[in-house]
């Protein structure tokens, strides 16, 4: 459905919360249209953000281990790779 969202299964080190997080959020931003929120629908957006963090995690923790890492790596660490290779 959205291309953008990375594979966060198999990612060594596992896939932290707010990688999962960012990931509800982008899912949510796609489905409901909404990519900045309004205080007409804030509360909302932030409830189904909450509930897609939370079961996505128990389905991250469920799954079997991948054989073959992810294609690509997810966006918060292409930012913080980008940063590292700048200051070192």
């Amino acid at each position: 459905m959205c291309r953008n969202i990375t594979t966060l299964r198999g990612l060594e080190p596992l896939a932290t919360p707010q990688e999962i997080e960012a990931a509800a959020r982008q899912y949510v931003r796609k489905i409901s249209g909404v990519q900045k929120t309004s205080p007409a629908t804030d509360a909302a957006f932030e409830r189904a953000v909450l509930t897609i963090t939370q079961a996505s995690a128990q389905l991250l923790r469920e799954l079997p281990p991948r054989k073959q890492p992810p294609p690509t790596l997810p966006p918060l660490r292409r930012i913080a790779l980008a940063k590292a290779a700048t200051v070192g």
